[in-house]
């Protein structure tokens, strides 16, 4: 017959094992974060529940890293220092061109002021309901958030879209002014555009009014308060910007000048002259030449 307290520590053991494999998943006790654990949070679910997961790595990019959107970097820049000043400041949506600078943008931004108490929270669009219930969390804390959502756009008759159109300007209840919301999108009215839209214009006099479907669709864009907009690098500032990534991994002047006709053929097999791509090169490059950084980098 079997030891009885064998078994039971037996049952024990595979009952602790158990618990730390399903302990991962489970969301924290409570959906309040530890507020000193970082500078950047993420909204996370768990079924029906929602909290905030500290960011233990944020990125590490700063404003100076950022080349070629100097007006860009200006204008979010001074919303920003008026939002910690508690003046009036406005949300901001950035669009344009993909791997241009604009969620790198935001990241530089925390890590230039996070010591005057700015924080980041990131929130994926799906999560965009959530956020009545995120400014819950923050309203009357001494820190000021930027509610952060990236890559944001919507499909037709998506129902997270007249879900932000409440939260930015239209529901009886205010936002704090604790609280900012910075978007990034590649569109600018953040849904898609169909040609037979323009085919709902009407003429009023000597005016033209877009007819429903497009008023629809710049209604949300018009409630940031605040727009960027993002180009297409040409070829003098992505070889700016890979001259300054090869010397953050320690590149000499000669050296960088040797590696334009790379950086150049790069971007052609890439079909992109972005900041994005030439970091992607100068990781490359420095890699090949066995180069290592003078401070660690994160990606644009």
């Amino acid at each position: 017959m079997n030891d009885p307290n064998r078994q039971l520590a037996r049952f024990l053991s595979r009952a602790e094992k158990l618990l730390e494999r399903i302990e991962p998943l489970l969301p924290p006790a409570s959906s309040i974060p530890d507020w000193n654990a970082a500078i950047a949070f993420r909204w996370r679910r768990h079924g029906s529940t929602g909290y905030l997961q500290p960011i233990t790595r944020p990125s590490t990019i700063r404003l100076h890293d950022l080349h070629d959107i100097d007006e860009q970097k200006r204008r979010i820049d001074v919303n920003t220092r008026q939002f910690l000043d508690a003046q009036p400041a406005n949300n901001v949506l950035l669009t344009g061109t993909r791997g241009s600078g604009k969620s790198s943008l935001i990241k530089a931004l925390l890590n230039e002021y996070a010591p005057r108490g700015l924080r980041v929270i990131e929130v994926e669009k799906s999560d965009l309901v959530d956020l009545p219930d995120i400014v819950e969390l923050i309203d009357g804390r001494p820190e000021h958030f930027i509610i952060f959502c990236d890559d944001l756009s919507f499909d037709a008759g998506d129902a997270t879209f007249k879900a932000l159109k409440v939260v930015l300007d239209g529901s009886m209840a205010s936002t704090p002014d604790n609280a900012l919301l910075y978007a990034t999108s590649n569109r600018r009215h953040l849904m898609p555009e169909y040609f037979e839209e323009n085919l709902e214009s009407k003429r009023v006099g000597d005016e033209i009014h877009p007819g429903e479907a497009v008023e629809e669709k710049i209604s949300l864009s018009e409630r940031f308060g605040l727009w960027l907009s993002f180009y297409p690098f040409d070829q003098d500032a992505y070889l700016n910007i890979v001259a300054h990534w090869l010397k953050s991994f320690g590149c000499g002047e000669k050296e960088i000048a040797r590696a334009e006709r790379d950086a150049l053929n790069w971007a052609l097999l890439r079909g992109s002259r972005s900041g994005r791509v030439a970091w992607q090169f100068a990781k490359d490059w420095a890699g090949t030449h066995q180069h290592k950084p003078v401070r660690t980098k994160r990606s644009k």
